[in-house]
């Protein structure tokens, strides 16, 4: 026998599903901005030929890409804070944070399950271990990514945020990063959730899930 159990509550799907179109516009708008100043590369490739600018349209929009940027910014921060508040106030953050150094070794038997060289997962509460780390890593990007981002925007006027992550360089560096991890993380997410199937995905649409008697 089956029976629904509740696992994400209502302002987690809301905080969750909001966030993720905010995240895509922020990256595609910074994208519209990195194309006046493509520094970046390995050896000879660059991260986005001149090419694949053209095909996307985004040649000569600098203006429009820092008004979006910065607009989608204030949307992005203020669900950040929410959620964060939500967390701590609701006693949600008991199962982002990872509890101890464990974890880290949980994590690495977790991954084993999932490439099929471990045959029983490791024990979970509401996430396992591996979430755990990921899911509070991105909350520590988020705000990486937000201060990095006022240093490089007003580096005069944030002269002291923008020595604090090594001068402006090292803080757009290190913004760039952030983005490249977002975008590794989407791609593992998704295939995570595709493994998981469809009761795991429904439960982050309705905040039910189907689980055994026993469980």
């Amino acid at each position: 026998m089956h029976k629904l159990k509740l696992k994400h509550l209502t302002a987690i799907r809301w905080f969750h599903w909001i966030n993720f179109p905010l995240l895509c516009l922020m990256i595609w708008s910074g994208i519209l901005i990195y194309w006046a100043y493509p520094v970046y590369h390995i050896g000879p490739l660059r991260f986005f030929p001149k090419w694949l600018f053209a095909a996307l349209g985004v040649p000569f929009r600098l203006a429009e890409g820092m008004a979006l940027h910065f607009f989608f910014m204030w949307f992005f921060v203020i669900n950040g804070v929410l959620y964060v508040a939500y967390t701590l106030i609701s006693g949600e953050w008991r199962y982002l944070v990872p509890r101890s150094w464990s974890a880290f070794r949980d994590a690495w038997q977790v991954v084993l399950h999932d490439l099929h060289l471990r045959k029983e997962a490791p024990p979970q509460d509401k996430y396992n271990a591996a979430q755990q780390i990921v899911y509070f890593a991105i909350i520590v990007m988020g705000a990486g990514s937000v201060l990095t981002g006022l240093a490089i925007y007003k580096p005069a006027q944030l002269a002291w945020l923008a020595a604090l992550f090594g001068g402006y360089p090292m803080a757009r560096l290190i913004h760039f990063v952030l983005t490249i991890g977002y975008v590794a993380f989407f791609i593992m997410h998704v295939a995570q959730v595709i493994l998981a199937g469809w009761n795991n995905f429904r439960s982050m649409i309705i905040g039910w899930e189907l689980v055994k008697d026993n469980e």
